[in-house]
Parts: structure tokens; sequence; C-alpha cells
């Protein structure tokens, strides 16, 4: 999948409320990264230096370097009321569409709350597995 949509992570859930109403947490995003330039209004997946978890906003304004062909993004999430400024790593400004994983194209709402739930609460993937191996070892070949 990976290919056909030129992105690393073609697919990601939503962790927080920070994009609502656009999107809700747990909703499973699709993503793409065309060779086409970002634009103000874009919802995008980026990732920042030494951090983890990558962050879906939306890009507020973009700075293109005509020679080098760079963009630089100042990003937003819907319900919050300041920029992503204070996301990103101490003396940065901007981010660069280097940074950026993909472009949401579309989305399946509350899908990835499994996934949510499963990391949320350990215990039940423990469980989800011990139910798995009993209905194995219970089933009867005929």
């Amino acid at each position: 999948m990976a290919v056909f949509t030129n992105s690393e992570s073609p697919i990601v859930v939503v962790l927080s409320e920070s994009m609502e109403p656009a999107f809700q947490r747990g909703d499973l995003l699709f993503l793409t990264l065309g060779s086409d330039p970002i634009r103000a209004g874009d919802i995008c997946v980026f990732k920042i230096k030494n951090k983890d978890i990558p962050i879906v906003h939306r890009v507020l304004e973009v700075h293109d370097n005509i020679q080098t062909g760079e963009q630089f993004l100042l990003t937003k999430g819907d319900n919050n009321g300041l920029n992503d400024r204070g996301l990103y790593n101490p003396q940065q400004m901007w981010v660069s569409n280097k940074d950026v994983v993909g472009r949401v194209k579309g989305f399946l709402p509350y899908i990835g709350m499994v996934t949510i739930i499963l990391t949320d609460y350990p215990i039940l993937k423990v469980v989800l597995l011990a139910v798995m191996g009993l209905i194995v070892f219970m089933t009867k070949e005929e």
C-alpha cells in the first residue's frame, strides 16, 4: 500500500480531539504523498524530529523556497486555540515538507478505536490472545 500512496505510513489513527469537528479520536485516516505542493488548508500528517508520534493537523501558512523547492509549513489543530509552534522543537518555527508523512485523502470514522483501546488497556491484548488460543484449542478438526 505504501508504494501506491507514496507514503511511508499510508494509514494512521487520530489519537486526540485536536482536529474536531473534521476528525474524531479513533478515526482511521488514509494518506497519500503526491508530488504536488502542499497548500494552506491541506490536512497533513507530519513528524517532529526526536518525537515518536506523528501529528495530524491543518496547514495554516506555507512559505516556498523557490531555489531549493522546500516548503515551510505552519500548522494548527482545528480544535486548538493556537498554532503548533508549542509542539515543535525549541527554536523551530516551521515544519518542513520533508517532515510530512502524507496528506489526508479519506477516512473511516471510529475504526481506529480498537487500536487505541488495545494500547490504553494492554491487558485486553492478553485476554484477546487467550480467547483466540482457546478457540483454536477447542476447535475440532473433522
